[in-house]
């Protein structure tokens, strides 16, 4: 059973390790830009740099509660300003950014999870736990 969560957080990290890929070039910022972002050209970068830092130390389970809050400081803002279908007109993408809104609601209610419970018995954190001295 221990390894359940360990393949929960492999899981959950693999949306924030290649996803944020796209963030550094520069169709990505061109549309975050038409979507409305302001400083697209520095704050999609900085998105990417926040979900894959994030999906990292979740992946290998390093300063976990740490990793999920920079995962939610990415997907609160993405998910209010790129996915806002209630702003728009055209039924199909008011489905699919409908779609995606709720996507990124599960992965932050994740993201939360884990900034309350951490990584679990499988990780750096735990190793990291049982190392250290016990206080007197």
């Amino acid at each position: 059973m221990r390894y359940i969560v360990l393949v929960g957080r492999v899981c959950y990290a693999a949306i924030f390790l290649f996803a944020p890929l796209g963030h550094f070039n520069s169709q990505t910022v061109t549309y975050a830009a038409q979507q409305g972002v302001p400083m697209a050209n520095v704050l999609v970068p900085l998105s990417g740099v926040l979900a894959l830092a994030g999906g990292l130390s979740v992946l290998l389970g390093y300063k976990t509660r740490i990793g999920a809050w920079l995962l939610v400081l990415f997907l609160v803002p993405v998910t209010l300003s790129m996915h806002n279908f209630w702003a728009m007109t055209d039924p199909m993408m008011v489905q699919i950014q409908q779609a995606m809104f709720f996507k990124n609601l599960a992965l932050l209610g994740a993201a939360l999870l884990l900034g309350h419970f951490g990584a679990g018995p499988l990780s750096l954190d735990a190793r990291a736990g049982a190392a250290a001295p016990s206080a007197p």
